[in-house]
């Protein structure tokens, strides 16, 4: 094993999503609605779903890593834009893998403010340089992390905006 990472198993991440979910439920939250920050909060926003009965899956498309230790400046919000309207009075769970620098998960949690009833964030990873402090974290750690799902390269990888 790499000590300069932490590596994450589909096995382990079941564990986590499942200990989420019950940090939910302890605290007395009851989200109407899971919001996936896509792509990486897409498997543990339908975790939670599952876990906690919530049916009311959203998904807002962040692009903020473009590589390992590659980031744009700012996240970026990609279209399909979520409609506040949909939001508007719930009790909203946010879902990601990582707040890494937070910088995600607090422009998601600004979006939603003013809109929603209540807004709290759960995160499989959380590391001591977000920006934001999460409500429900799995593990804290500072080290790079392999998830399951991005750990190996694309079966094929798609040409770039400019076709190369």
């Amino acid at each position: 094993m790499d000590h300069d990472r932490e590596v994450l198993t589909y096995e382990a991440f079941g564990h986590a999503a499942r200990d989420l979910a019950e940090q939910v439920v302890d605290d007395g939250f009851e989200p109407d609605l899971v919001l996936c920050i896509a792509r990486g909060g897409l498997f543990l926003g339908g975790a939670l779903g599952y876990a906690l009965d919530v049916k009311n899956l959203f998904v807002m498309n962040v692009e903020f890593y473009t590589g390992v230790d590659q980031r744009l400046d700012l996240p970026v919000v990609l279209p399909p834009t979520l409609d506040v309207v949909d939001l508007t009075g719930a009790r909203v769970l946010v879902a990601d893998d990582v707040a890494d620098t937070g910088k995600t998960l607090e422009l998601v949690r600004n979006f939603c403010a003013g809109h929603v009833a209540d807004v709290r964030t759960a995160v499989v990873y959380e590391k001591p340089g977000s920006l934001v402090r999460c409500d429900y974290v799995w593990r804290r750690t500072d080290r790079w992390i392999d998830f399951p799902w991005s750990a190996e390269p694309p079966v094929r990888r798609r040409p770039g905006p400019s076709g190369s």
